[in-house]
């Protein structure tokens, strides 16, 4: 059973959509299960003003993503480095041991942005 938090970024996510340039764009994939995870971020003076997700998989891909944006939201480039999946459980509530790849997909998104927003 999914955590109540959880279940309310699946079934009211928020920031669900794709950012235009001059937005960062990284697409991740889970290679295990499959999930898909498309983030778009937009970066004012160092600073996440806009996220936006797409995710093909799960219930708790879904709701790790849309918490994610949540709380990139504000973040400087170096808050961004110290995203760890502990931060999408506390987000979102305790994920089972079978859903935790979806705070993976998030930390590697991250990771991703973080890569091409530094070009």
């Amino acid at each position: 059973m999914h955590a109540p938090r959880l279940l309310d970024h699946f079934q009211n996510p928020r920031n669900v959509g794709e950012l235009g340039p001059p937005a960062v764009k990284v697409d991740v994939t889970n290679p295990a299960c499959g999930d898909m995870l498309r983030l778009s971020v937009r970066f004012e003076d160092e600073r996440v003003v806009e996220a936006r997700f797409q995710t093909r998989g799960c219930t708790a891909s879904i709701a790790a993503s849309s918490a994610l944006t949540e709380w990139m939201i504000g973040k400087s480039r170096l808050e961004l480095r110290t995203f760890h999946a502990a931060l999408v459980e506390e987000a979102v509530g305790v994920l089972e041991p079978a859903s935790k790849h979806a705070a993976v997909l998030c930390v590697d998104a991250v990771k991703q942005v973080l890569l091409k927003f530094s070009r």
